[in-house]
């Protein structure tokens, strides 16, 4: 299975598509002005404790103050605590090995007995902001790279359960564990198979670097809250945990950020440099790599799958919905059972692929096509647990109830990610009239005029929908096309591109440098 990574930069978002085998699997959108990403570190403070949730209100800045519960404070609070006083007194990092182990807290303890408003504290960010709620806090810190997890306090030498070979699993805890400083564990990641010595090293040591870079922050910090580490854009993070030599290509339409690709790629594996590529065409990226039809097609409410049948994917308060139906299927044999085992294995691969697309979380649950058979039954769950392997959320699926449900739980860390499939006709505004189509180029024309004769931009973009590009181009034995007349008639520079994007009736004016002209300051 080959992997590709498109990335499409745009001034006001970035957003990313994981392919496999040119199929659209995993798609994440961020707003550039977008913070508190999970495992940002922050010297926050206590705005209100509430005895009743067990549970504190954390001040890091964010419109929303952040959550904090009693069990997220991690067996090494004190300690933490003692590290966070002694820099803010003494300007200095003392070794964590000197620092006492302080008061354990007590499993079923309260809050109110360990926090109180003001009270300054070390936090990370576990969950983003999701809809009203804001970010979900730990004091329980630690430093990811992409082989490893640097974590302080922390005791001895884990390895990921996700490498199976005993003998590999062996051998990176013997190379590991003596490079391990004083006061500090280590969590070795997946992605540390079959790597030496010296790479190990040299990355344990950039994830020290980064730690005592962040805690130096503490004691020059202005106010409180304050950013102490920030974890790296969305766009290396996903690179940081699903790069691995599959990855045939990583596409991007912007050049500082295929810089800082570049030089990441650089890092961590120097003979795959090459795969990095810079799109410069004219066409929008998402439109080459067919990913446009396929957002639009995925992320409805129906979505379509083999052979006729479809899942009904709905999203409550509390959890997803996911209904799936047969539709049309039809088979040569009268066996029901057979076909709705069929369609149901089916469903549970497309369902599988929707989670890591939406970027579902909670729980789900699935009412699969009621079946009789004990063995199928059997057969759709060990399924299910199959096409779930790739994905890298934890979760948990449970066997099929009586009712034909299935209640699967997924970790969720931000809020599921939507994207418009209907589209407002642009010219109406959704009141189901809209003017004449002929009179629409008369339209795009007087905004050429506009931009070009009034506003003095000779070399622009005009973005259109495919239909009205060709026939804006359309050109007859004895006429040519009403473009080229536009060009002829206002500027040479004039240039017009389609885009799947847009909808049937709707422009967009984009200068030199790929930035959308807004028409209303015009």
């Amino acid at each position: 299975m080959e992997s590709q990574l498109v990335i499409d930069v745009r001034a006001e978002e970035v957003a990313m598509c994981l392919l496999e085998d040119r199929k659209l699997v995993e798609f994440q959108r961020e707003k550039q002005t977008l913070s508190f990403l999970v495992g940002d570190i922050y010297l926050g403070k206590v705005k209100k404790v509430m005895p009743g949730l067990n549970a504190a209100f954390v001040d890091v800045g964010s419109k929303k103050d952040a959550f904090l519960h009693y069990h997220d404070l991690g067996k090494v609070f004190g300690p933490t605590q003692t590290l966070l006083e002694r820099i803010s007194a003494n300007r200095m990092i003392p070794p964590l090995t000197e620092l006492p182990a302080g008061t354990k807290l007590l499993r079923e303890g309260k809050i109110e007995d360990v926090l109180k408003a003001g009270q300054k504290l070390l936090v990370q960010v576990v969950k983003e902001p999701i809809s009203t709620k804001g970010p979900r806090l730990s004091a329980e810190l630690s430093v990811a790279g992409r082989s490893m997890v640097l974590v302080p306090f922390g005791k001895g030498v884990s390895v990921s359960q996700k490498i199976s070979s005993k003998e590999e699993r062996k051998r990176l805890k013997e190379i590991v564990s003596p490079m391990v400083p004083a006061g500090f564990g280590v969590v070795i990641r997946t992605s540390a198979q079959g790597k030496g010595a010296i790479e190990l090293d040299e990355e344990l040591v950039d994830l020290q670097k980064r730690w005592n870079d962040s805690l130096i922050k503490i004691a020059d910090a202005p106010r409180v809250p304050t950013l102490l580490y920030a974890e790296s854009n969305r766009t290396l993070s996903l690179l940081r945990d699903s790069f691995n030599a599959s990855f045939s290509a990583i596409t991007v339409n912007d050049r500082d950020m295929y810089e800082d690709i570049h030089r990441y790629i650089s890092v961590i594996a120097p003979e795959c440099v090459d795969i990095v590529q810079f799109y410069d065409k004219d066409k929008p990226i998402f439109d080459h790599f067919d990913i446009t039809r396929q957002l639009k097609s995925l992320f409805g409410k129906t979505v379509t799958y083999k052979g006729g049948a479809y899942l009904v994917i709905e999203q409550t308060e509390a959890m997803h919905v996911i209904d799936v139906n047969s539709g049309n299927r039809s088979r040569r044999s009268n066996a029901q059972e057979e076909t709705a085992l069929d369609v149901n294995l089916s469903a549970a691969e497309e369902i599988a692929r929707q989670m890591r697309l939406r970027d579902l979380g909670g729980i789900i649950v699935v009412d699969f096509i009621d079946m009789n058979d004990t063995e199928h039954r059997q057969q759709l769950y060990e399924h299910m647990r199959k096409v779930m392997r790739n994905d890298r959320a934890r979760h948990n699926i449970l066997p099929l109830s009586k009712f034909g449900l299935m209640q699967i739980t997924r970790q969720r860390v931000r809020q599921a990610i939507s994207e418009k499939t209907e589209e407002v006709c642009p010219t109406c505004r959704g009141k189901g009239k809209m003017q004449p189509s002929i009179l629409f180029s008369e339209q795009i024309e007087r905004s050429v005029a506009d931009v070009v004769d009034n506003h003095n931009i000779k070399k622009c973009t005009l973005r259109v929908h495919p239909y009205v590009a060709s026939y804006l181009q359309r050109r007859t034995l004895f006429t040519s096309s009403i473009f080229a007349k536009w060009r002829k008639t206002y500027s040479k520079g004039l240039k017009l591109q389609e885009d799947q994007s847009m909808a049937f009736l709707e422009y967009k004016f984009f200068d030199e440098e790929n930035e959308e002209l807004d028409l209303t300051d015009f």
